[in-house]
């Protein structure tokens, strides 16, 4: 399973919030080059593997105000 789509349809986040903490994910994955066994053993792309991260709370975000 590349992607939990049925985790995306139950999410009642804000869309935006969701969006943005996947981008900024998806970048330290890019940036520190770390990657979970199961993502890098699949071949993943840091953004699927952050868009998983996130729905499967693998990664925990919050807002800063």
């Amino acid at each position: 399973m590349a992607l939990p789509l049925d985790l995306l349809n139950d999410d009642t986040s804000n869309v935006y919030e969701l969006s943005v903490a996947m981008a900024r994910r998806a970048y330290q994955i890019t940036m520190s080059g770390e990657q979970d066994e199961e993502a890098e053993s699949e071949g993943l792309k840091p953004v699927v593997a952050a868009i998983r991260q996130i729905l499967t709370q693998k990664v925990q975000y919050q807002l800063d105000t």
